[in-house]
């Protein structure tokens, strides 16, 4: 054998001068001096990396992939351009629609903190952070405001630990009219307390005409008889 521009190349077998029969190599042993020789540092100096090799491998799957997919789609390949910017449109359209996506929480935390203050000191501090933009914070002291104020004229009983899902539920009992929009609130609150939501104007707005509408209603009382009656 020889090697020729880097591989091994195998040598016709020359008869010997005093006419004995040619010296030739097993196929086996040739091929495992072949493999040897070739396995040397100094044939692979300009072979691509791994990382190369890896990249050209997924670039070559993805390839595959789209030709399979074009071939499939009417039109080829610019239908295939269609449909991917349709998907896309449509995905931007609902993250705008929905926003981000909620993390919702393992357990709801109370409503309020350790410092109790009244629906009026609540309802400035709303007014306050709407005035800064800071609606986050304008809707959980609106909604705050709601709770304290039911509270303060005896429609909830006041209670430590009180989740604005349990307080909107409980209220709804006593303002029958009202029970969607408060459990919208107790969502809205929630949402942006601890499900990683943005709140918007709009949102505090609509919790602000919550606040005043609960403040202009009579509750719906049950008699013992168990039924309803609006004083």
């Amino acid at each position: 054998m020889s090697l020729a521009g880097g591989v091994l190349t195998a040598v016709p077998a020359l008869p010997r001068a005093d006419g004995e029969p040619p010296v030739t190599v097993p196929r086996d042993p040739a091929r495992e001096a072949a493999r040897r020789e070739l396995s040397k540092r100094m044939y692979h100096e300009n072979d691509p990396s791994l990382l190369r090799r890896a990249l050209d491998a997924f670039w070559k799957w993805v390839g595959e992939l789209l030709d399979a997919a074009s071939s499939a789609t009417p039109g080829g390949g610019l239908g295939l351009l269609v449909v991917v910017l349709a998907v896309v449109a449509l995905i931007g359209a609902l993250w705008w629609r929905l926003g981000s996506p909620r993390r919702g929480p393992a357990s709801a935390a109370p409503l309020f903190d350790d410092r109790p203050r009244s629906a009026a000191e609540h309802r400035a501090s709303a007014e306050a952070h709407a005035a800064k933009g800071h609606w986050n914070q304008a809707v959980q002291e609106r909604m705050r405001a709601v709770v304290r104020s039911l509270e303060e004229r005896a429609l909830l009983d006041p209670r430590p630990g009180r989740t604005a899902d349990e307080a909107a539920a409980e209220a709804g009992r006593t303002l029958p009219a009202h029970t969607d929009r408060l459990r919208a609130a107790a969502r809205d609150f929630d949402d942006v307390t601890y499900g990683g939501r943005t709140a918007v104007p709009e949102t505090y707005h609509r919790l602000a005409q919550l606040d005043q509408d609960l403040d202009r209603t009579r509750p719906v009382l049950t008699n013992s008889a168990g039924r309803g009656a609006a004083p």
